[in-house]
Formats: structure tokens, sequence, C-alpha cells
């Protein structure tokens, strides 16, 4: 890697990269870019009409934080892979009727980050099987207290207020 693009820290789960990057007027600066391999997110609702949040403890943020099950990608896995890999192991269901919400780039000033929204229904129960540093607890919430809680400030995890308003796009357009 040259001095223009130089590898400043790999980690498990992400790289940070120092990138020299042109300007339109001739000169150049530098970015750091945080490498990541990109994720899923699901909006899992049961029969009931309930929606699957995570209460999950985040270490970045020293609190636990509402969240939809979500994960990372692994190596050449495809989004919906992952997606349905993540809702067994966080949330113990897995589902039938999967829909493709779209995708997000959560964070573009300094990562390439793409995350891959899912709604998913007709669930069956599955086996959780957490990751030894998850620390969460899943919960199935009226969804209708969940957009709620969209609006109070009570939700306030970036993917899982897009995941939930797409999926509220998307049940609009529906009826």
């Amino acid at each position: 890697m040259s001095e223009k693009n130089k590898l400043i820290h790999q980690g498990k789960l992400i790289a940070l990269h120092k990138e020299e990057v042109p300007l339109a007027n001739g000169k150049h600066t530098f970015f750091d870019i945080v490498k990541h391999p990109g994720g899923a997110v699901i909006a899992a609702l049961n029969d009931q009409n309930e929606i699957c949040l995570l209460k999950q403890w985040r270490h970045a943020v020293q609190e636990s934080i509402w969240e939809l099950p979500a994960g990372c990608l692994e190596p050449n896995e495809e989004p919906m892979v992952t997606a349905q890999r993540e809702l067994e192991e966080e949330a113990g269901v897995t589902a039938s009727d999967w829909v493709d919400l779209g995708r997000i780039i959560p964070s573009p000033g300094f990562s390439n980050e793409v995350l891959y929204l899912f709604a998913a229904s007709d669930l069956q129960q599955g086996q959780t099987n957490l990751d030894e540093a998850e620390q969460l607890e899943a919960h199935w919430l009226p969804l209708e207290n969940a957009f709620e809680m969209l609006h109070t400030g009570e939700i306030d995890d970036a993917k899982t207020l897009a995941c939930m308003l797409r999926l509220q796009g998307f049940l609009a357009n529906k009826n």
C-alpha cells in the first residue's frame, strides 16, 4: 500500500485507512476512512402485529439502547443470508416472508459501510445463538408503540430509525 493510501489499523471488524484524495483545484487532501463489511437490519413482525426490538448494551455509548436485530455481512455473504442468520441468532425466530426495504449509508463522511434493510414476517420458532460479547434481550412490542418510540426519541439508533421508517412506508403503501 502506498503512502497515498495507508492502512493505519486493522481490527477484527473494521480497518482504518488514510487515503489521499485529489481535489478539483489540483491539490489534494487526506481522509481517514473506516472500511466496514456492511450489514443487514431486520424489522420482524409476528402475527400479533408486534415487532422485535432488542435492548442491547453498547459499550461505545455506555448504555443499553433499543435496536432491531442486525449483524455484519460475512465475506462474500449475500445481505439476505446475513439477515436470516442474524434474525434467528438474536431474536430466536425464522421467517418465511421477506421484503427488501432498500439500503442506507449511515456515515458516508468517514465510512464505506452499507446497511441492507429487510422486513420479515410469517415467523416460526428458531434458536438463539448469541456471540460471547452480545448483551441483549429480545422484546416483542406492539408495532404502534414502537413507532411512538421513534417519535419520542426513545429509539435513537440510526439503523433502527431508518429501517422502521422504511417499514412504515411499506406498510402504508401495502394497504
